[in-house]
């Protein structure tokens, strides 16, 4: 509010009224002097003093009078100024504010004259102190429930299908076919793979031992009648099995084993395929792109995103989770970037200069037409006393220099009349 503060509306009333008393003072000095005028000179001076004085303070209270309102309530003409003139007086402070504050011109030479980044990057890195500890938590709150409700406004399966659409793109964009064969490569380089290698033959087995019924019906399935009159259909079977079980166990246990031997090669033929066969590297190419094109690994992410975005808003609201922390120490941390990498700096500032220059250029029409809407959608009563408010202390002390000078001119001319003529 322009000036609207209690205590400059106070200081302005106590002046008023020192100014009024200053004058009241003086018209009873005028009138009391008069009756000893003749018993010595200097109670001339005193009544020309008193007398003028009244002139210049009643002359000066009817001009500050005049711009607020009019005087005694009278009609006079080219009074109560700015409450007649508020809509010309709003376009006028727009048009101002318009021609020396919100040009290009000004905007970026004020901001060329600054060091944004730096400024906010000491703010970030130096330690919080009592004053400004609470702005800095709020600051941290405020980022943290920004990114709450940002996530709740947002559509989710809309978000997630766009994060996921992202993701898929970027991942298409990806030949997986080379980059797989490396990491093989360099797992058997390093002997990565054993642990693999071993996990899929415990694999093997623990399959093997929980579908014995599924081979003995196929190997019963497959003999002859005679074979099955017989019985040795189940002997077969159960030959079958033990000799599964003990190969894989002599594979396990034996590093040197021509099975385990067969399988290394095996990989390391897959890693070379992967990085140099055409063949190999377009169908793994198609299994990516199938992959990521099957409606159930979409709604796989958007299950695992619905619980990424339910788990940030969460931390985010949640004041004892460690999301706060890790805001400020993000925050340090780019407070010292800021401070310190004078390219960082430059692009930032010119970035800063750049915006506000642009915000100038594009909406300081719209500013100032809202300045202007503003002021005129005050009512009279509303704007003068703004006004009065922040003016009319040193309004008032016109009021009291006038009455002083008044005086010292009366005395003035007191004297030269008594001297000269």
């Amino acid at each position: 509010m322009l000036g609207g503060h209690p205590l400059s509306a106070d200081r302005a009333r106590r002046m008023r009224w020192t100014a009024t008393g200053m004058l009241a003072v003086m018209a009873f000095v005028f009138f009391w002097s008069k009756q000893f005028l003749d018993l010595h000179p200097a109670w001339g001076y005193a009544n020309a003093f008193a007398e003028a004085a009244m002139v210049g303070g009643l002359a000066d209270w009817f001009a500050v009078t005049a711009l607020f309102r009019r005087p005694l309530g009278l009609p006079i003409p080219h009074t109560a100024i700015i409450p007649e003139n508020k809509d010309r007086i709003a376009d006028t402070m727009a048009q101002f504010l318009r021609e020396n504050f919100l040009t290009a011109s000004v905007i970026a030479r004020r901001m060329s004259a600054m060091n944004v980044a730096q400024a906010l990057g000491d703010f970030l890195v130096a330690p919080p102190t009592q004053a400004d500890g609470d702005n800095r938590s709020r600051i941290t709150g405020g980022a943290a429930e920004l990114l709450a409700e940002v996530l709740e406004s947002l559509d989710p399966d809309r978000l997630g299908n766009q994060v996921r659409t992202g993701l898929a793109g970027q991942f298409a964009k990806i030949e997986v076919s080379p980059l797989l064969g490396r990491m093989l490569e360099s797992a058997i380089a390093d002997r990565r793979h054993l642990p693999l290698v071993d996990g899929f033959i415990r694999w093997a087995g623990l399959t093997l031992e929980d579908n014995e019924e599924t081979v003995r019906e196929i190997i019963h399935a497959r003999a002859n009648a005679v074979l099955r009159w017989t019985g040795l259909d189940e002997r077969i079977s159960g030959s079958v099995l033990d000799g599964l079980y003990k190969l894989l166990a002599e594979v396990l246990v034996d590093p040197d084993h021509p099975l385990r031997s067969k399988i290394e090669e095996g990989l390391e033929n897959l890693a070379r395929d992967l990085q140099h066969d055409p063949k190999t590297r377009e169908r793994v190419e198609s299994m990516k792109n199938d992959l990521i094109e099957n409606p159930a690994v979409a709604e796989w992410w958007l299950g695992v995103w619905e619980r990424i975005r339910r788990s940030l808003i969460r931390r985010a609201r949640d004041p004892d989770s460690a999301l706060g922390e890790e805001m400020r120490k993000w925050l340090a941390e780019m407070g010292k970037a800021l401070q310190h990498d004078t390219r960082l700096q430059h692009q930032i500032n010119r970035f800063a200069r750049r915006t506000m220059v642009g915000v100038s250029t594009r909406y300081g029409g719209q500013i100032v037409q809202l300045v202007s809407e503003t002021v005129k959608r005050w009512d009279a009563v509303t704007i003068t006393g703004r006004i009065e408010s922040a003016v009319g202390r040193d309004l008032q002390f016109i009021r009291i220099n006038g009455t002083l000078v008044g005086g010292l001119v009366g005395v003035t001319l007191h004297a030269m009349d008594h001297f000269f003529f």
